[in-house]
């Protein structure tokens, strides 16, 4: 969820809901626009995430990324299809005002409702700390995402509220339909990282799959996160966008 810290010029482009459903800012596209293959899973636009609710700027589930980020992660799909495999994000472009949700929340040490899933081994005092929650994220530059990949013949396996929550590096986790990757999107726990011991064979080599395949087309990791990858010739190095994620324009 966290990124690595530039600090550099911080740029809010405001905007309604309606009028960036009617134009996105230029070099900006919907995901679905471009590779309406790959499966979207919003998870900030609904209640399962580590919050519990749906995220300040967070208007419709939608994946939206620079045009070359989206182009790079088309061709990749398109590559990944040949195994009969298929892309799912679970994040793109995340506004600036979404990450302050995300402070605001993590200052909140009371507000422990999805603890049990997303940070069970983990003292909340400590997310900014630990560099699981940051003031600033690479997200609000357009060419980071969030994903894994599935089987192309998944069925979904929607998560619904009252669910029980489960530990999210544990076997049991919820069953979303994915691959293995040894934890679940979003898991605040050392397990997440690049390399990280206790990880079992099948899911190292489905983050090794994943790495080859985004590191071909242009993304670098995050070694924390094995699911967070960024476009590595990304348009907007130094800009953080604040414009709405809004419904896509029929």
């Amino acid at each position: 969820m966290t990124t690595r810290p530039i600090l550099t010029t911080l740029a809010l482009l405001m905007g309604t809901a309606t009028a960036m459903a009617e134009q996105l800012p230029e070099n900006f596209v919907y995901l679905a626009d471009i590779a309406p293959q790959i499966r979207q899973d919003m998870r900030y636009a609904g209640e399962h995430n580590f919050v519990g609710r749906p995220i300040t700027g967070y208007e419709a589930g939608e994946c939206i990324l620079t045009r070359p980020a989206a182009e790079a992660l088309r061709d990749a799909a398109i590559e990944l299809a040949e195994q009969n495999l298929v892309l799912r994000v679970y994040d793109c472009y995340r506004p600036a005002r979404a990450v302050a949700d995300f402070a605001q929340w993590a200052r909140d040490i009371e507000a422990l409702d999805m603890q049990a899933e997303f940070y069970p081994r983990v003292d909340k005092s400590r997310l900014f700390e630990l560099g699981y929650i940051a003031e600033r994220s690479g997200h609000s530059r357009g060419s980071t995402v969030d994903l894994t990949i599935e089987p192309l013949d998944a069925s979904p396996a929607p998560w619904q509220p009252g669910d029980a929550l489960v530990d999210c590096a544990l076997p049991d986790r919820y069953a979303d339909n994915v691959l293995d990757f040894g934890t679940g999107y979003d898991c605040f726990d050392t397990h997440a990282h690049h390399g990280a011991d206790g990880i079992n064979p099948e899911a190292e080599e489905n983050r090794e799959m994943l790495a080859d395949l985004l590191e071909r087309h242009g993304y670098a990791p995050y070694a924390e996160e094995w699911w967070h990858y960024t476009l590595r010739n990304e348009p907007f190095p130094d800009t953080y966008f604040d414009f709405v994620v809004a419904a896509r324009p029929d």
